[in-house]
């Protein structure tokens, strides 16, 4: 079993995408006894309309399909804003696939037959990026909730504390007192539980970089 999947209390849902029935229903009984919780699929289309409805955590996908190859597969799953690590395991790959399957941001990519070992290896690596996706995406739904408590005025000081700016600076800016920008300017370490400004800036580059706009605003 996979190192970093025997480190975590989870099991991780894993969907193996492959025209090849017989590869299919073979790597489907491994993964299992291995301790994925598997779902396959016999071609692409299947498995990108059931994205309507659910969301592997890992993808292990073949490269030639018939109905939509594997790279064409990884391109509208980016497009629908879907990050899922993959592995790509194929017996037609070649130097130009296997670039472009990593500049997409595809884990790994392995020729078949492929050793049942570096399989597990390359899984291995798939759920630690799975796993610190998940820890990503719940630190910025924590700081989003505390942020949610911030009223617009607090949030415009957020703002401006995360930039570096002082009291008597973002006084100005606002149009208010300096002691009154202390006021809001404690409110904000308080609801954000920052135990420093240093702290508060990370809370505040996090959100920034999840939302892509600036909080203020």
């Amino acid at each position: 079993m996979p190192e970093a999947l025997m480190q975590q209390d989870h099991t991780w849902k894993l969907a193996v995408v492959d025209d090849d029935v017989t590869v299919l229903r073979s790597l489907g009984r491994l993964l299992t006894v291995c301790g994925y919780d598997v779902t396959t699929f016999a071609s692409a289309n299947a498995f990108l309309n059931s994205l309507d409805e659910w969301q592997p955590e890992m993808l292990l996908l073949d490269l030639r399909m018939p109905e939509s190859d594997g790279l064409t597969l990884q391109a509208k799953i980016v497009e629908r804003g879907h990050l899922i690590p993959t592995v790509f395991l194929s017996g037609h790959g070649d130097v130009s696939s296997c670039v472009r399957a990593l500049r997409n941001g595809a884990i790994d990519f392995l020729e078949k037959p492929c050793d049942e070992q570096a399989l597990l290896a390359s899984l291995g690596r798939a759920a630690a990026a799975a796993d610190g996706q998940r820890r990503s995406e719940g630190a910025i739904r924590d700081v989003n909730e505390r942020a949610a408590r911030l009223t617009r005025r607090e949030r415009e000081v957020f703002r401006w504390v995360a930039a570096g700016r002082l009291n008597k600076q973002i006084a100005a800016m606002l149009g208010t007192t300096e002691k009154t920008i202390k006021v809001h300017r404690g409110r904000v370490m308080t609801k954000m539980r920052a135990v420093s400004i240093a702290d508060l800036v990370r809370m505040f580059d996090l959100l920034e970089h999840a939302s892509g706009r600036h909080l203020a605003k």
